[in-house]
């Protein structure tokens, strides 16, 4: 066998090598004697012998030997020199995807074969999508070592396992799946080539998303702008709001705990908001959805209108909570956090194959906290409970259940009103009553996915989601200043709301040619119910100084006041065709037709909304990839979003508020495999907004028209061994475009013209200090306006810092983490009516064990 070199030259490091011996020349500085100070050159050459990105190779075979290391797998192809394979490990897992391959094995099927030698648990060869394919090596305790060689045969991947001391005895030849030849003997003493790794295990670049597409597509080849929130990057900043996860992410703002600690975030997206966040592509309903940070895997935002495969959204995107799945192999975590204002909170996450033969598995994630607050009488109690479970029925069928319960006490906090004197107050200022505000959530979730693999082609997912939540918030409300300016107005209110959400989706997703063109398809339908009821109970208390507050008032008898029951129930039918024109060109297109009914009933058993409404939503795009780390797209998309509540001054119902958006932009890998950067201009308009009626404010009319448009850059990935980063700005400009009682072009309520978020971690890989990490964040946000219409408050901008230091050590981690180190002080906006103080200078530590 002959030693090969593996394509991993970019046009981009040659592009730096020839401006830095340009640079050397023009300067006349003298070069370097070094043997790599040409490499430009070398590159060079090898881009011009590559083969051509529309070049699809057949693996028309493979064969699994034993080695006196362990084992060798062969990928039988006549184009052996074409296979470039990227690897990547995860746990203890060796994975190498092949682009440009296609498996063509002799009865169709693909390669498997379960404990091929002592030390390796198991090896597949898969058709990862219409031209590639995936290498997957696992082995028992760790990722086994990995030698890569040429053979007149093909491809030879040499794997030898790790020791282990929890290695059983295995068998000494390998098992021979069905469409496997007898081994035959491979020379041993040939000379290996070096086999890069890169993607290593909870990384912050990822490579896939499926919210976009529903399908595990990569980035690079969807039309829209996706980022992706990995675990590695929560773990990293210790957060513990879902909000704070998103701060790295362009065009992404947080009200931050708009009632007081609820992990419930008012996000908005490209200037548009979004309440309703998804957990694992089922909405979560409102306010009411704690989702703690203990079962989260990752986050993936979506940005642009998400109708065509989520149905009724807001059109500036969403965020889908992806929650974490049970394990094949056993991993148990415990750990332990502890932080300024006496905040303590301590979790478990254990999994493990629940046979011998790990078709069945469960997780279980539990989380404790109780915290205090910056803000003053503010303590919260939570308990959560996520047990998940999973069961390889047969070959081809599988199924996962998934369940969340979680009970949240917290201080229902108003915070402060968008008006100047506010910020003369201390920021821990609590305006309301220490003995009276007060709320419980009972969140509870219960879900399952079924799926069946008819054939290598096609494949039918069937799951359901049920969301059941309560509260019982007693608050205080700020009413308004006083004429002296200092006395607040205040009003007491408790109510007592519940929400529930079922959803059925069934969706069926193929593969198929049409000549030479590859499609990949997805037939769905959803069926769904939403419901949302509240009872308000109001009474008066007494008014208070807010710059020398006095507490014990008492609230007078609560009386009922106002109560709703509203929601939909919907039926819709969705596709999406994510077609292959060429290697480098490719084309989406998908629509989704809605049926909504939409009730609205007071707390009297009124009627005041019963309509029926439809809607058909659109998406287009288009990919071209001039060069392999290049990815230019395009993209037209649609959204609705039905009026609930109430009818105009005339009885008239309010027409569905709809999104309309034009995107653009670039995506590329800087670093092959390693750093990765998007480039993003959109813009969006809202239609149907509702306004305040001019002749009477007790009424709203619909003629308002908001828009959105600007430019976002993200820049994610591992530059190097133990280095990593997350960088995300935004330039938005939101604006009231069409209105008849707020002034055209006002700016709306909490975005920032320019938002820039950045973390980045360094972990010393080797040496005596090993182990040894740090972390910093650096966030930006220039001024915003208080409130909509525009007054003359605004929200100063602010420069936030983060700093971390960790260490590592074998299966343990200490980290401390300290946030806002100038504490700075700043706020935010919670839906353009509360002006939300932010936390200053505090300290967050953690201690955790894997075991």
């Amino acid at each position: 066998m002959k030693p090969r070199r593996l394509d991993v030259i970019s046009l981009v490091s040659f592009a730096f090598s020839l401006i830095a011996v340009f640079t050397q020349s023009a300067t006349g500085s003298e070069v370097s004697k070094r043997p790599d100070d040409h490499q430009f050159v070398k590159d060079l050459a090898l881009l011009l012998v590559q083969q051509p990105i529309s070049q699809v190779v057949k693996v028309t075979g493979v064969k699994l030997n034993n080695t006196n290391t362990g084992i060798e797998l062969i990928l039988q192809t006549s184009q052996e020199e074409a296979l470039k394979p990227v690897a990547k490990t995860e746990i203890n897992t060796f994975i190498a995807d092949i682009p440009n391959a296609v498996l063509q094995l002799p009865d169709g099927k693909e390669f498997r074969s379960l404990n091929p030698a002592k030390g390796i648990v198991s090896v597949t060869v898969t058709a990862l999508d219409t031209s590639s394919i995936r290498v997957t090596v696992t082995g028992e305790a760790s990722s086994p070592k990995v030698e890569l060689f040429d053979d007149p045969e093909g491809l030879v991947f040499g794997f030898t396992p790790l020791p282990s001391e929890q290695a059983q005895t295995q068998p000494t030849s390998p098992q021979q799946p069905e469409n496997q030849t007898q081994p035959q003997p491979t020379a041993q003493d040939d000379q290996p080539i070096e086999l890069v790794v890169t993607g290593e295990q909870d990384g912050y670049r990822a490579s896939e998303a499926s919210t976009a597409t529903k399908t595990d597509t990569p980035l690079r080849d969807i039309p829209a702008s996706i980022d992706v929130v990995p675990r590695q990057l929560i773990q990293d900043r210790q957060v513990t709001r879902t909000e704070q996860a998103t701060q790295t992410v362009a065009g992404v703002q947080s009200a931050g705990g708009g009632y007081g600690g609820l992990s419930s975030p008012y996000l908005s997206i490209r200037g548009f908001a979004s309440t309703t966040t998804y957990r694992d592509g089922f909405r979560d309903f409102g306010f009411l959805s704690p989702s703690d940070v203990a079962n989260i895997d990752r986050l993936e935002i979506l940005k642009g209108p998400a109708s065509v495969l989520y149905g009724q959204n807001d059109p500036g995107g969403i965020v889908n909570i992806v929650s974490k799945q049970p394990l094949e192999q056993p991993r148990y975590e415990a750990s332990f956090l502890a932080g300024s204002y006496n905040f303590y909170r301590s979790t478990l996450d254990f999994s493990s194959p629940l046979n011998s033969d790990k078709t069945a598995a469960y997780r279980l994630n539990l989380a404790y906290e109780n915290a205090g607050n910056f803000r003053d009488f503010n303590q919260s109690e939570s308990i959560f409970v996520a047990p998940a479970f999973s069961w390889q029925i047969s070959k081809n069928t599988n199924i996962t259940f998934l369940f969340e319960y979680q009970n949240y006490q917290y201080g229902f906090d108003r915070a402060f009103l968008p008006e100047r004197e506010f910020f003369q107050i201390p920021i821990s200022r609590f305006l309301g009553e220490p003995d009276f505000n007060s709320a419980t959530v009972n969140y509870g979730r219960a879900s399952y996915i079924l799926e069946h693999q008819f054939s290598d082609n096609w494949k039918l997912r069937h799951a359901f989601a049920a969301v059941l939540s309560s509260d019982d918030p007693k608050t205080v409300f700020p009413d308004g200043l006083q004429d002296d300016r200092r006395t607040l107005n205040r009003s007491a209110s408790r109510s007592e709301e519940s929400s529930s959400n079922y959803t059925i989706q069934n969706e069926l997703l193929g593969k198929f040619n049409t000549g030479s063109v590859e499609h990949s398809v997805l037939f769905g339908s959803e069926l769904f119910r939403q419901r949302f009821r509240y009872q308000f109970f109001s009474g008066s208390i007494d008014s208070i100084d807010i710059f020398n507050p006095v507490y014990g008032a008492k609230p007078s008898e609560l009386i009922p006041d106002n109560g709703d029951e509203y929601g939909n129930d919907g039926l819709s039918v969705y596709f999406q065709d994510q077609i292959t024109l060429l290697q480098n060109l490719k084309l989406l297109a998908g629509g989704r037709f809605d049926l909504v009914r939409s009730i609205d009933e007071n707390f009297l058993g009124e009627r005041t909304v019963d309509k029926t409404e439809t809607a058909f939503t659109p998406r287009v795009g288009i990919v071209y990839q001039p060069i392999k780390p290049i990815s230019l797209y395009f993209s037209y998309s649609k959204s609705f979003n039905p009026v609930i509540f109430g009818t105009s001054r005339t009885g008239a119902e309010f027409q569905p508020e709809k999104g309309e958006q034009l995107e653009m932009g670039l995506k590329a890998d800087l670093i092959p495999d390693k750093l990765s950067a998007t480039l993003a201009f959109y813009d969006l308009t809202k239609q149907n907004v509702l306004v305040t009626d001019p002749e009477d404010s007790r009424y709203s009319i619909q003629t308002g028209e908001q828009k959105s448009r600007g430019v976002e850059f993200s820049l994610t990935g591992s530059p190097i061994k133990g280095w990593n980063i997350a960088v995300g700005y935004a330039y938005t400009d939101a604006f009231v475009n069409k209105d008849v009682t707020i002034p055209v072009g006002d700016k709306l309520a909490g975005i920032p013209t320019n938002q820039f978020g950045l973390w980045t971690s360094y972990e010393i890989p080797a040496g005596s200090l090993t182990g040894l990490g740090f972390g910093l964040g650096l966030f930006y946000v220039s001024d915003r306006q208080a409130s909509l219409p525009n007054t003359n408050v605004e929200l100063a901008s602010y420069l936030r810092a983060d700093a971390s230091v960790f260490y590592r050590r074998n299966n343990w981690k200490v980290q401390v983490n300290i946030n806002n180190l100038g504490n700075t002080q700043y706020y935010n906006s919670y839906g353009g009516f509360l002006l939300v103080p932010q936390p200053p200078l505090n300290v967050l530590g953690s201690i955790s064990i894997e075991f």
